[in-house]
């Protein structure tokens, strides 16, 4: 973390550390402030240094009598930790309004530090790299858009230099991010399986290496999506399936795909419907050398695209796809169904099969793409080595990944208060402020009606703020129901800023919508108490997303109204409710509880079922 541009935490005592020489005296200065320390027979020391209020910049001088370093431009402000998955991870620049947020990131005393995505067996002593950037147009687009709205709003109401430490990794779940300890893990079983990883990994470069060395890479790709391209010494790929499974392992860059279908003349003049799967991550297609349809980012998001009549003949049609891929799988992915080509008015034909291949151009060769999903492995490269740095608080997004059953969704409201208190735990700070984002919106396809997976990780959530010193950001109405990475990140960030200002700052703003306390079953309807500013009704109307269940548990919907601070709900279709529901789904994008403030109630339920 040491480095030029750095930002320090105020008010809070300045610990430094490093190695040199066993027994090497070691001073530090800065603006005026001093301290020393012995190397130890292992070369480590370590000292602190008063702590200061605000301001900078400053100049610090690490000095050991040999060779003195300095690091200049070092700002005392207030530091915070983003990590989670790709959520928190997604940059300003793929994110809503991306041009003016870019053109507006002008303020140089918010300055981000990013963490390059690392791994090991062990926890590790230092980072695997990273630099202090000061916010410039020139550089915002590549920063975390939630936590640098974030830090906006935090230099409006605070007023002093923020940093942001930005440990992410995208489809990471908690129990990466967690210690072996925590997690009752081996300390040897995770070393052993290390090595077996990195053996692994190995076998598959070598093999990938192998399948690139045919290619001269970069490769110059214009024309390839002409009409008559020579592919007979293009190689085979079966589609649908991310190229990874076809040994071109931990490739991330641009690759082209070719196939052909056949039309007879009237299917011709009608036009035709082209289905090519789900594509990981970007990409352009063509027909007989006319492109058809792009789309950029969505790697789980099936493309169909409109091929006029005036694009295809009868007889053989050639496709050409461009796929340009940023990090873990890349290809043309998805269902055999999803592939297709339908004319208008007629059956689909399946585009499954064997395709040509190519690739264009590597960016990258690294195997990452499952240790994001290994227990420990991110903790011990990505946080470990951070906590002798003291932080104002965290700021967390991340849950998609454990919300793949109910049982796992269940298993979160273990996972998520225990790693916080490991955490605090490491940064010997009790109560250190912990702030999360709520999931989205989102059709994840689990959901089974009254049973969804997203559901209960938003109440695993929920239940996790019984910690001291933790608020949450309902988000369920700034999602995107067909993208699990909605583009809204400014309200994101200014939810999490409303949190950090009560818990973290202690101020008397309103930080939440209504918050459930009880539910009572007379008469035949259901009354409701919430803790909050009061309630209201998003855009007026009438209250939705409530459902009620009798002894049967079957749910209903129901109607609600608001009586004082209370809500009454009642169902045609349940003359004895036993329990009640709200947003209760993966994607309750009709629920609109809210409270004075305009901030959404989280979903909820009084039954444990």
């Amino acid at each position: 973390m040491f480095d030029d541009g750095m930002v320090l935490q105020r008010g809070q005592a300045i610990p430094v550390w490093g190695h040199a020489p066993p027994g090497a005296k070691v001073e530090v200065r800065l603006d005026g402030d001093a301290a020393s320390a012995t190397a130890d027979g292992n070369g480590a020391w370590r000292l602190q240094l008063p702590a200061r209020e605000a301001g900078g910049p400053f100049v610090m001088r690490i000095d050991d009598g040999k060779a003195p370093l300095e690091l200049r431009d070092v700002l005392v402000g207030d530091v915070w930790l983003a990590s989670g998955q790709s959520n928190m991870e997604w940059p300003i620049s793929q994110s809503a309004d991306a041009e003016a947020e870019i053109a507006r990131a002008t303020d140089p005393l918010i300055r981000h530090f990013k963490i390059p995505k690392s791994w090991a067996a062990l926890p590790e002593r230092q980072l695997a790299g990273g630099d202090w950037i000061a916010s410039s147009p020139d550089v915002a687009g590549n920063f975390s858009a939630v936590a640098h709205f974030f830090a906006r709003e935090l230099r409006a109401s605070q007023g002093v230099p923020i940093g942001i430490i930005d440990s992410t990794w995208g489809g990471s779940s908690i129990e990466a991010w967690m210690d072996a300890a925590t997690q009752g893990i081996d300390r040897d079983a995770m070393v052993e399986l290390a090595h077996q990883l990195q053996d692994e990994d190995e076998r598959a470069l070598v093999q990938a290496r192998a399948k690139l060395a045919r290619w001269k890479l970069p490769a110059d790709d214009r024309g390839w999506h002409l009409a008559g391209v020579d592919t007979s010494d293009w190689d085979a790929m079966s589609v649908p399936g991310v190229w990874e499974g076809a040994g071109w392992n931990g490739m991330d860059g641009v690759a082209w795909y070719r196939t052909t279908f056949t039309l007879g003349a009237d299917e011709a003049r009608s036009g035709v419907t082209l289905g090519l799967g789900r594509i990981d991550d970007t990409d352009t297609t063509w027909v007989n050398g006319v492109e058809v349809g792009q789309t950029a980012l969505q790697y789980n998001l099936a493309r169909e695209y409109q091929v006029p009549a005036s694009v295809l003949r009868a007889g053989v049609n050639e496709i050409a796809v461009r796929v340009s891929d940023v990090g873990g799988g890349g290809g043309i992915h998805g269902t055999a169904e999803e592939l297709f080509v339908q004319p208008a008015g007629g059956q689909r034909r399946s585009l499954a099969g064997t395709w040509k291949f190519r690739p264009a151009e590597v960016t990258a060769l690294a195997l990452d793409d499952d240790k994001n999903q290994r227990p420990t492995l991110l903790y011990n490269a990505m946080i470990a080595p951070l906590q002798p740095f003291p932080v104002r608080g965290v700021i967390w997004y991340q849950g998609e990944s454990n919300a793949g059953s109910v049982e796992q969704a269940l298993r979160y409201r273990e996972q998520f208060p225990a790693m916080i208190r490991q955490w605090r735990a490491q940064w010997n700070g009790p109560e250190l402020p912990f702030l999360w984002v709520q999931l989205a919106s989102w059709h994840s396809g689990g959901d089974q009606g009254d049973t969804s997976p997203w559901a209960v990780l938003r109440e695993s959530q929920t239940a996790t703020l019984s910690l001291p010193a933790t608020a949450q950001a309902v988000a369920i109405d700034i999602g995107d129901v067909a993208d699990i990475h909605p583009t809204n990140k400014q309200d994101v960030g200014k939810r999490l800023a409303l949190a950090a200002r009560r818990v973290a700052y202690g101020e008397a703003v309103v930080h939440s919508g209504p918050v459930f306390t009880g539910a009572e079953f007379v008469a035949g309807a259901a009354s409701l108490s919430f803790d909050g500013d009061g309630l209201a009704v998003r855009g007026g109307g009438t209250l939705q997303g409530f459902r009620l269940a009798g002894a049967d548990r079957v749910f209903h919907p129901a109607s609600a109204v608001i009586d004082g601070n209370r809500i009454v709900v009642r169902s045609g279709a349940v003359p004895s409710p036993v329990a009640v529901r709200y947003a209760w789904g993966d994607a309750p994008v009709d629920a609109n509880l809210v409270g004075a403030s305009g901030l959404p109630a989280s979903p909820f339920r009084s039954d444990d079922w």
